[in-house]
């Protein structure tokens, strides 16, 4: 990565209200809209080939793998659910900073806010709803306020460098994985859909928010917050550790046949591969991410950023 130098971002009053017209255009509701009276068919994936993997554990059935992407669907949900509960409180953290300013930009983190409320509500009721239609046992290991005090303990900037490294992997998911497959839930692909339009101008607040805060920091905090959206790295990838063992063991558990030692590695080594690409990679490698960290950072946080990233993968 080449030496930036830091500079002082300005921040468009039009891109926050352009923000503000696709939320009122897009905007859904959970039981009108998006769940429509459904429920889910277990006769179907819910989570695609292209995110979970499940076609690259050859020796699983076809009827294996479409439970498995089940069950890792139930964990996409949840885990989204997780993550919005430290977004949340975090974008009316920094909304305070126009609470006496520009009250375009104000409107557009308060409407952040109230749909990441909703996208909670909708993640809450669909992990209710897979519960009834899923063999029992199923758990989903990371408490969400536990989680939000630790990464909210972080720097704005490495918490803001995490979110919109979320955002845009939830947008990625969508447009390559989830939206093209034929062959998933119709359910579970109405459900990401609408959660992708909304989260499609939560990434570009996202954006315009962590540059603001970076033209505003001595290099020196800058560099700190670089070790921190590191730490903040591997504190995800610690969650995904725990997850991938506790959804393998309930996989085994509840699928009808045992495994043998090397294939119950090979479905723990495969969630867990699925899992760090879905929620670090996906994210890492997005070309946008890249640009906005790029004007930001010089060259040896860059190389601190991914040699770390290298030792997960």
């Amino acid at each position: 990565m080449n030496q930036i130098t830091p500079q002082k971002v300005s921040t468009d009053h039009e891109r926050y209200a352009r923000c503000i017209d696709i939320s009122k255009r897009i905007r859904w509701d959970i039981d009108q809209d998006v769940l429509r009276g459904r429920s889910f068919d277990t006769t179907q994936k819910f989570l695609p080939d292209g995110l979970s993997k499940v076609n690259e554990l050859s020796f699983l059935s076809e009827d294996e793998q479409r439970f498995l992407s089940q069950v890792q669907g139930r964990t996409y949900a949840n885990t989204f659910g997780l993550v919005e509960r430290f977004i949340n409180a975090k974008v009316l953290e920094i909304s305070q900073d126009h609470w006496l300013g520009d009250q375009i930009k104000l409107e557009a983190l308060i409407r952040f806010s109230d749909e990441e409320l909703k996208h909670q509500e909708l993640f809450r009721r669909v992990d209710r709803m897979l519960g009834d239609v899923l063999p029992t046992g199923y758990s989903f290991k990371p408490e969400p306020d536990p989680v939000a005090e630790v990464v909210l303990g972080k720097s704005t900037w490495a918490v803001l460098g995490l979110t919109l490294l979320i955002e845009l992997f939830t947008q990625s998911h969508y447009t390559a994985s989830i939206g093209p497959d034929v062959d998933i839930s119709p359910l579970f692909k109405d459900i990401f859909k609408f959660h992708w339009q909304e989260e499609s101008q939560h990434a570009a607040l996202d954006a315009l928010e962590w540059q603001r805060i970076n033209a505003d920091m001595s290099d020196a905090d800058r560099d700190k917050a670089v070790d921190e959206l590191i730490e903040l790295a591997a504190a995800v990838d610690g969650i995904l550790q725990a997850q991938s063992i506790s959804d393998a063991e309930y996989f085994e558990a509840a699928n009808g046949r045992s495994f043998d030692a090397e294939e119950l590695n090979q479905i723990r080594e495969g969630l867990l591969a699925a899992y760090r690409w879905q929620y670090i990679f996906s994210g890492t490698e997005h070309p946008r991410f890249l640009e906005v960290l790029g004007g930001m950072i010089n060259e040896d946080q860059g190389n601190r950023i991914f040699a770390a990233l290298a030792t997960l993968s």
